[in-house]
């Protein structure tokens, strides 16, 4: 294949060559899973799930790993405050996340490590930073990472020590020797529960946010592989961290460095800090699951989506151009019984996306394809309608999005879409119910009212809440 991707530390677009021939490795920074997915958290999974898809369609087996961080600063507190463990927490968010993809048609990673399975791991690479002098133990249960150590820092984002904020972690009081050293490994705070600390030669603590996935990386890809993705707000810290523990403790590490930009809302990035995100609720009650996919596919991977109201009626209307399309030139000449899969792709096509993923570029050719075929349709020229439905298919198909995959058939794909609903509306009602049980009803009438304005009816009765579309 002839893939040339944006490089995000080379700050150009490069020819992708992968380590190994025939086959590439993939490290996707996962949900922190302290509470419920938004589209914010959607786009890189459709993101990279194209990448993916068009790795294995060129040739390559490809190996993908998308993490799950089960255990941080918000977990520990939100779970504190809901009266639940906090494992018991990260669980039932990351069952949400998971409900989410599968309506959304995200293959399966290969591999989807959570962070509190790889402890050993994140010790094990800890103490080879120290031994190789670029870290160093604090107070009993912290290490911190030797920012100064590593002239290197700074190298991915492009951006030199005297211009970056310290890290968030600790203070200057005598146990990190720098404001810019950042926590490999964290004592537990007062209060935390002791399950939340694992022992260490330096004492019991948890992990830092970084470590993880450095260490989850190592573990199912190497101490080197091909791309490590993930969105553009994780470029600095966390990824820079990464980079920086990785090649300190003498790893390569990841060889190309991929973004997705954000998705937005009059031009502020969505985030729960924010209070504006739109959540995968609201998402799948509003619009089918294949419309959300073509919503968040449509864009170029590293530009801004700007979510409006309009936003899921105009990808409904090209969906619906290209499905009909579809339906209508199967009733005329029968559908293809080809594989779609290694069925050659027009030139035009493959061209925008083996240029940095170029989807926007690559849905104009499918969109071309298909006034082309409606033409023939209307002239009565099978041989051309015939050949205009099997290259839409074949492209739509490298996207994800072949109207005629089983996922996206009426029944199939409105039932995974109403059980990814069920999933997230049922954990709505939960927490509502557990508000209810605490006496906190501001909290249990701000959930109502969210799902009220997702098209979400709910109803109290003697054995509990029930909900409704419309």
């Amino acid at each position: 294949m002839n893939l040339r991707l944006y490089d995000t530390q080379a700050a150009e677009i490069r020819q992708f060559v992968p380590l190994i021939p025939g086959r590439a490795s993939i490290y996707l920074c996962g949900a922190t899973v302290q509470a419920a997915p938004h589209i914010g958290h959607l786009r890189p999974a459709v993101v990279f799930d194209i990448l993916r898809r068009w790795l294995a369609r060129g040739g390559l087996d490809v190996t993908l790993v998308r993490n799950v961080t089960d255990i941080d600063d918000k977990i520990l507190t939100k779970a504190a405050g809901e009266g639940v463990e906090w494992w018991a927490h990260a669980w039932r968010y990351e069952q949400e996340f998971t409900a989410v993809y599968g309506a959304l048609g995200i293959i399966p990673p290969t591999y989807e490590p959570r962070a509190t399975g790889h402890i050993l791991d994140m010790i094990e690479l800890i103490a080879q930073i120290i031994e190789r002098g670029h870290a160093y133990a604090g107070r009993p249960g912290n290490v911190y990472f030797d920012v100064k150590s590593w002239p290197e820092y700074g190298s991915l984002t492009h951006q030199r020590l005297s211009e970056l904020a310290p890290a968030e972690e600790g203070e200057i009081d005598g146990d990190k020797r720098s404001p810019y050293d950042f926590a490999l490994w964290k004592a537990p705070k007062p209060g935390e529960p002791a399950s939340a600390a694992w022992p260490t030669p330096w004492g019991r603590g948890r992990p830092g946010w970084h470590i993880e996935c450095s260490a989850m990386a190592r573990r199912y890809l190497g101490d080197s592989f091909d791309i490590h993705g993930g969105g553009l707000d994780l470029r600095f810290p966390h990824h820079e961290n990464e980079q920086a523990q990785s090649r300190a403790a003498g790893l390569g590490f990841a060889r190309y460095w991929m973004h997705n930009g954000w998705v937005t809302e009059s031009g502020v990035k969505m985030s729960k800090s924010l209070g504006n995100t739109l959540s995968a609720t609201a998402l799948l009650a509003t619009a089918p699951a294949v419309v959300v996919r073509y919503a968040l596919t449509q864009g170029h991977y590293r530009s801004m989506i700007e979510f409006s109201p309009s936003t899921l009626s105009e990808a409904g209307a090209a969906w619906d151009r290209l499905a009909g399309f579809v339906e209508r030139a199967g009733q005329r000449v029968g559908q293809p019984t080809v594989d779609l899969a290694t069925q050659a792709l027009p030139e035009a096509f493959v061209a925008e996306m083996d240029d940095d993923l170029g989807v926007p570029g690559a849905l104009a050719v499918v969109h071309e394809t298909v006034r082309r075929g409606n033409s023939a349709l209307a002239e009565f020229d099978d041989d051309a309608a015939r050949q205009a439905l099997l290259e839409t298919r074949a492209m739509l198909d490298a996207l994800g999005l072949d109207p005629l995959d089983p996922r996206w058939s009426r029944d199939q794909g409105d039932a995974r879409a109403n059980d990814a609903l069920s999933v997230l509306v049922e954990a709505d009602l939960a927490r509502r119910a557990e508000a209810r049980a605490q006496r906190d009803f501001a909290a249990a009438d701000a959930i109502r009212e969210r799902l009220a304005g997702a098209g979400i009816t709910v109803e109290d009765s003697p054995t509990g809440a029930r909900w409704s579309l419309g």
